[in-house]
């Protein structure tokens, strides 16, 4: 599946979650799926949590997390040198 394909499975209504990203139009919103995957669940045991729910459903959250991430820009802050 391409990443377009995963991107697609990643939905949003103002209805659900205030317009968030959720998956595949369901009350599901990809921050969860994310949060479940850092508290250390592995796909197996969300797929299990989530009847309905696809391994290219969580792959889908992860490739939207790095698209974010992809286009993040970063300006570093200049520190003043202190006063001799």
């Amino acid at each position: 599946m391409t990443t377009h394909e995963l991107l697609a499975r990643i939905t949003t209504s103002p209805q659900v979650f205030g317009g968030k990203p959720i998956v595949r139009g369901h009350r599901l919103a990809v921050e969860h799926v994310l949060a479940m995957l850092e508290a250390g669940d592995d796909i197996d045991t969300i797929l299990t949590g989530y009847a309905w729910l696809e391994r290219e459903d969580v792959l889908a959250c992860i490739a939207y997390a790095r698209r974010l991430v992809a286009s993040e820009r970063i300006e570093l802050l200049q520190s003043e040198a202190p006063d001799s």
